[in-house]
């Protein structure tokens, strides 16, 4: 069972709210039914996980506030079903609304949202102390929280007294300290400073790593839901435009106005080796000697390769000019011949961390899982097409696999194609 449900969620604001909502799941626009009312949302469905941090984006207008606003009831839905873990709270009374957000939601506001007079310490206990917790326990749990958003040492003085980033994280301790499933942020870091922001977001990343909470997060900013989604969530005008990860967002947007929106985002921080490695065009068994190696790079027309065990274990690379000499010396191994590869990447490495070292080799990137077993490889050409917004794509290159099919020249036993252009071809 998910967190978080929503189904065919509808919200208008006006006189005829429910007529506008038909007129809507007839066809109509959104311009159609403003005699009748604003529609804020507009038949937003998505299911939220376990532990997923689920982030929502769009432009000013676009609903995500009001979406976030009916996931805790402070907004009752025009139509459709909002459940909190099984629970419609759509069709609840106010008391079970109530205890609903006490024990299982809590919400991390734009603006702080603290209580002037209280110290941080009895702002961050604030929730506990609704939920009628004993005081010296409010506090400990409250302390803890504040330790975790590191604030330890701060706990006596008056929110006047902390910067925008300290209250920032007072509100997050207040949220972590009532210990709910569910965390619901509304736009929660945009009024800091760049460089304060960026500290909470690598917070927030570290205290989810630990916490494992179910998180929505509600941005404008797109590097923003890239960075902390698990998956994003486009709104325009409403709607819901696509859901997906990061990567499948920036790569398959489903329309010119994603593309758009995802044209100037920083690829190199979000797109990551898995996402675009292709199976090798040959790999070369380890107990292979010279002469066979050789034969496979000859049926490949590459002039290298990297070596793999029978589990797929990379071992390493050989070359074609190397191995012609040993075949020439009478070698039956490969021993001294394959070149171990200090170069590899795990599936999760962005593609920031793969121009260094893809310089630097003479085989496409390898791609390695944690026991060393070789998933596929990355071309040069590919980082180069990666970086590259999908709206910007021609016809005018050939595409990485139009290039991994191209032949290379052939490699004969009178003259070794060793160069690194042509070992290019060697993984792809």
């Amino acid at each position: 069972m998910s967190a978080i449900s929503a189904q065919h969620v509808h919200k208008v604001f006006g006189r005829r709210p429910h007529e506008a909502v038909r007129r809507l799941q007839d066809g109509q626009s959104r311009d159609d039914v403003k005699p009748l009312g604003t529609a804020a949302v507009i038949d937003a469905s998505f299911e939220v996980s376990r532990g997923e941090t689920f982030v929502v984006m769009g432009l000013s207008g676009s609903g995500k506030s009001t979406l976030i606003r009916m996931l805790n009831g402070l907004l009752p839905p025009t139509a459709g079903r909002i459940t909190i873990d099984g629970s419609d709270i759509s069709d609840v009374t106010a008391a079970q609304l109530r205890e609903i957000r006490r024990t299982k939601v809590s919400m991390v506001f734009q603006h702080f949202a603290l209580l002037p007079h209280r110290s941080v310490l009895d702002n961050a206990a604030y929730p506990l102390e609704i939920q009628g917790v004993a005081r010296e326990e409010r506090r400990a749990r409250a302390a803890e929280a504040l330790g975790m958003t590191g604030l330890a040492g701060w706990e006596d003085h008056l929110p006047s007294q902390l910067s925008g980033g300290m209250r920032q994280r007072v509100g997050l301790a207040r949220a972590l300290a009532a210990d709910t499933d569910i965390l619901l942020m509304d736009e929660a870091f945009s009024a800091l400073d760049p460089l304060i922001r960026r500290e909470m977001q690598d917070q927030l990343v570290e205290l989810q790593a630990t916490l494992g909470k179910t998180i929505v997060f509600i941005t404008h900013d797109l590097n923003e839901a890239m960075y902390l989604g698990d998956r994003i969530a486009v709104m325009r005008d409403g709607r819901i435009v696509q859901i997906g990860t990061a990567e499948k967002i920036l790569s398959r947007p489903a329309d010119d106005y994603v593309a758009r929106f995802v044209a100037d985002v920083d690829r190199s921080r979000v797109l990551t080796a898995g996402s675009f490695m292709t199976r090798p065009v040959v790999t070369v068994p380890r107990s292979a000697g010279p002469a066979v190696a050789l034969h496979e790079l000859r049926e490949a027309q590459v002039s290298a390769a990297y070596v793999v065990d029978r589990r797929r274990i990379l071992h390493g690379s050989v070359y074609d000019d190397e191995l012609l000499a040993a075949q020439r010396r009478g070698a039956e191994t490969l021993d001294g011949l394959v070149h171990p590869d200090h170069s590899a990447v795990g599936p999760d490495a962005p593609l920031a961390e793969m121009f260094a070292p893809a310089a630097e080799a003479r085989l496409p990137l390898a791609v390695v899982d944690d026991d060393g077993k070789l998933l596929g490889v990355v071309p040069r050409v590919a980082l180069l097409e990666a970086m590259v917004p999908a709206s910007a794509d021609s016809a005018a290159s050939p595409t990485s696999a139009e290039a991994a099919t191209r032949p290379e020249e052939p490699v004969t036993e009178g003259a070794a194609v060793g160069g690194p252009a042509a070992a290019e071809g060697g993984a792809r």
